[in-house]
């Protein structure tokens, strides 16, 4: 008489990391939500606000000419922003505040990393209807190109993912690097075309340096779908390159690494 084989262990590999992360990343936006009154609204008010005070300074204050309408246009930079910022700072404390359970658990620690990016992206995408609103209610067009939000989505994953693998083993050994974190994403929102464009790099002779920003590809892949002109493939193409790049290199630090962090931790 056979006996059949339990179904966890008939599990690959790639389906245990695929639950365990679900089930992960669900805990965390339970916990994120559960004790807040306004929920989702948290995960689009900080976009929001900041799309009204770079409007109300750059269009109604200094009178900007450019992308209309503006309002659309700084939302759909600063949205995948939020996504990338939240991911990266969370990702420097990834091993830091569960030490205990990591240690005791089996699965594996990308996972730790992974489920913030995920968590983060799933906030970003349940935002998007809130773009495509105030698309309408400004008179935006739309083009076809809103089909580049899917490699764009892909593109944005791979790069905040390889570089939370990065980031999140050597904050461990280095804890100012959290803090150095911060500082370098607040430097790097200003040196990403999010409340400019391509095109005011392009005044500037500056679209060929800018290109090697990987946000400034993944960014113009979303406002493709209202302004097709600030397109632009070669910067696409170099992030695309360098999201993969990162990716490798994160995935070789995280296996040197983790040994000693989960000695450490």
């Amino acid at each position: 008489m056979t006996t059949s084989t339990p179904a966890r262990a008939r599990w690959s590999p790639f389906e245990r990391y695929r639950r365990s992360l679900w089930l992960l990343t669900k805990r965390d936006l339970k916990v994120r939500y559960s004790t807040s009154v306004l929920g989702y609204l948290w995960s689009i008010i900080d976009p929001l606000l900041m799309s009204g005070i770079y409007y109300f300074v750059f269009v109604l204050v200094f009178h900007r000419n450019g992308q209309d309408p503006y309002i659309v246009f700084l939302i759909s930079g600063l949205l995948p922003w939020t996504w990338f910022n939240g991911a990266i700072s969370d990702s420097t404390r990834a091993f830091i505040s569960e030490g205990k359970l990591i240690r005791s658990t089996t699965i594996p620690r990308t996972i730790w990393v992974a489920r913030q990016v995920l968590s983060k992206g799933i906030e970003f995408v349940a935002s998007l209807p809130v773009l495509i609103v105030f698309a309408i209610a400004t008179g935006a067009s739309f083009h076809w190109q809103l089909v580049f939000w899917i490699p764009a989505i892909v593109i944005q994953a791979v790069l905040t993912f390889g570089l939370g693998l990065i980031i999140a083993p050597l904050v461990v050994f280095f804890r100012d690097l959290e803090r150095a974190v911060k500082l370098i994403l607040r430097l790097l929102f200003y040196l990403s075309p999010i409340v400019y464009g391509l095109s005011d790099l392009r005044h500037l002779h500056l679209e060929f340096w800018g290109a090697f920003n990987p946000l400034t590809g993944i960014i113009g892949l979303y406002r493709s779908a209202f302004f097709p002109s600030d397109l632009n493939w070669f910067a696409v193409a170099m992030s695309a390159l360098l999201a993969a790049i990162i990716m490798v290199a994160g995935m070789l630090v995280f296996r040197r690494t983790i040994a000693t962090v989960l000695k450490e931790i």
